[in-house]
């Protein structure tokens, strides 16, 4: 394979889920190397830093969060956690702890290679701050503080901005409430989901064809939300 390919990390102690991975992965076009604990998975990723990091959070030596800190404390190289079914909390810490994003048990391949292209051209442009965010018909000028839809402008509060633009800087990245509410309220409001969810609602109102099931704004259940990238 190519040596100019992205390099993955899997740590992951599940064999039918690392050979699933690695079938698939390789298939297109991706190079795997593969940890079975927490500590052989950091120890991979300080002799060969990967490109990506695919961690599961059920781990047998360590949690994969305490994964995810330690690799936080020296690299920036995205990490996409693997959880089992209903463990909102933990997806919400490991996002809180600095991983870049999320998949459900089970997943679908197409989801997966989706997540990671995202991911890697995030990680590829960490300095790319365009004036100009656009995604289909949405269009964000940073520089004029303006927001089209189509040929529409969009009137936005200052609130409304502040939380769309925060989305854009991270744009395809899942960002938790804890987080947006910090960003854009300030650290006293972290808990007051209640301001995010009215306030997303309105946004989405101004800028989704069809709110109920919107476009750009996406609901992360139970953890955050996502701008759509692509």
């Amino acid at each position: 394979m190519p040596e100019d390919q992205p390099i993955i990390l899997l740590i992951e102690d599940e064999p039918q889920i690392r050979r699933f991975l690695h079938t698939s992965l390789t298939e297109h076009g991706y190079r795997l190397t593969e940890a079975e604990t927490g500590k052989a998975g950091l120890a991979q990723a300080a002799m060969q830093p990967p490109d990506l990091i695919i961690l599961d959070l059920g781990l047998p030596d360590m949690d994969g969060l305490e994964v995810t800190r330690q690799v936080r404390d020296w690299s920036s190289t995205p990490i996409i956690v693997l959880s089992a079914r209903g463990q909102e909390k933990d997806k919400v810490a490991a996002l809180d702890l600095g991983a870049d994003d999320y998949l459900t048990k089970p997943f679908s391949v197409g989801e997966l290679l989706a997540r990671i292209r995202v991911a890697l051209r995030h990680a590829a442009r960490p300095d790319d701050q365009s004036p100009l965010f656009t995604v289909a018909d949405l269009k964000v000028d940073r520089v004029a503080r303006r927001v089209f839809v189509g040929q529409r402008e969009v009137r936005l509060t200052p609130i409304e901005y502040r939380l769309l633009t925060t989305l854009v800087k991270h744009a395809g990245k899942v960002l938790t409430h804890s987080y947006l509410l910090r960003e854009v309220w300030g650290p006293p409001s972290e808990n007051e989901t209640h301001y995010l969810r009215v306030f997303m609602a309105n946004l989405r109102h101004k800028i989704e064809e069809n709110p109920s099931r919107p476009r750009y704004l996406l609901t992360e259940q139970g953890v955050g939300y996502r701008l759509a990238s692509e």
